[in-house]
């Protein structure tokens, strides 16, 4: 296995940039690194049918989503509807980092997406973003007329700190009965407890997502040591993955977060869930939200939106 020739063009030109980690950083500070630098990498925003923004309620106040519905729906035929979580370790990212990758989604895979700005630590610490999440996809399914959406065709997903959302939301809605899913669409997410893999070690530096970030995004979202096994943010902690919606898994060789993902599968799969584990070899952790510059993460999008596809009965 060797690191994608595309991959390292990026990682070059980002050292070139010498732009600092965000653990030397506020989580302000963080914020603003993360949102101006994303479009530099990120696949050029489409166009869609409609856009618009709301507020919803959530348990810690109202939460901002932005609605994207690809085409116009018809009067006795409302879409599919995604749940999209977005990455950024629970402190950082935005509607607006992820504004061309649910754009992308949403054209390719033929559903609305509701991407959720959950609260972000350390202003908002565990489990506020799950608490965010799950209220989120409760509004969806009550609300989804409004939104022409199909309250039986659901979807939840995210990427990374989004992921590992994603996951406890699917938890969290089969242990209480419902909404019920039609796939959890996991792009290398966080599903262990403790940093502690052969990848986390092995991949530490150099490689995007660093351990010193990956540390400083836990600390800041957790806490306390008691949080590390609470399956809100551990899914792999969860005694029971059994009755969990169809799973579309998507690691990348050279991410400290593979190994979770891949035992993760693993039990998926022991546990009867019907799910397909992709390892994009040569790639780092984000490489989906590098598509413009790296033709796999174009690729992993078109695998998602067949995912979704097939799960909701459209291709």
């Amino acid at each position: 296995m060797t690191l994608d020739p595309q991959v390292e063009t990026v990682l070059g030109l980002i050292e070139q940039a010498g732009y600092p980690e965000f653990c030397e950083l506020s989580p302000e500070d963080a914020r603003a690194l993360f949102d101006a630098t994303v479009p530099k990498l990120d696949i050029r925003p489409e166009s869609v049918f409609r856009w618009e923004e709301r507020r919803i309620p959530g348990p810690g106040g109202e939460i901002p989503v932005r609605i994207y519905t690809p085409v116009e729906p018809a009067a006795d035929a409302p879409l599919p509807v995604l749940v999209y979580f977005h990455g950024g370790g629970f402190v950082i990212g935005s509607l607006d980092s992820y504004d061309a990758l649910c754009r992308a989604i949403a054209n390719r895979a033929g559903c609305i997406v509701v991407s959720v700005d959950y609260r972000l630590a350390p202003e908002a610490k565990f489990p506020a973003a799950a608490e965010d999440c799950l209220a989120a996809l409760d509004w969806v399914h009550d609300h989804a007329d409004e939104i022409d959406a199909d309250p039986t065709r659901i979807a939840v997903g995210g990427d990374s700190a989004g992921g590992n959302l994603a996951a406890v939301t699917a938890l969290q809605a089969r242990d209480r009965g419902g909404p019920a899913l039609r796939l959890q669409l996991l792009i290398y997410p966080v599903l262990a407890g403790e940093p502690e893999s052969e990848s986390h070690h092995a991949f530490a530096e150099g490689l995007l997502l660093t351990r010193r970030n990956l540390l400083w995004f836990y600390d800041h979202y957790l806490n306390g040591p008691a949080d590390r096994t609470d399956p809100r943010f551990a899914p792999l902690a969860a005694d029971d993955l059994s009755a969990l919606p169809e799973t579309l898994l998507i690691v990348a060789g050279y991410d400290p977060l593979r190994d979770e993902g891949l035992a993760y599968g693993e039990r998926l799969q022991a546990a009867g869930v019907t799910t397909e584990v992709s390892n994009y070899a040569g790639m780092v952790h984000g490489f989906v939200s590098m598509a413009d510059a790296v033709d796999k993460g174009l690729e992993a999008i078109g695998q998602c939106a067949g995912a979704l596809r097939r799960a909701f009965g459209t291709g």
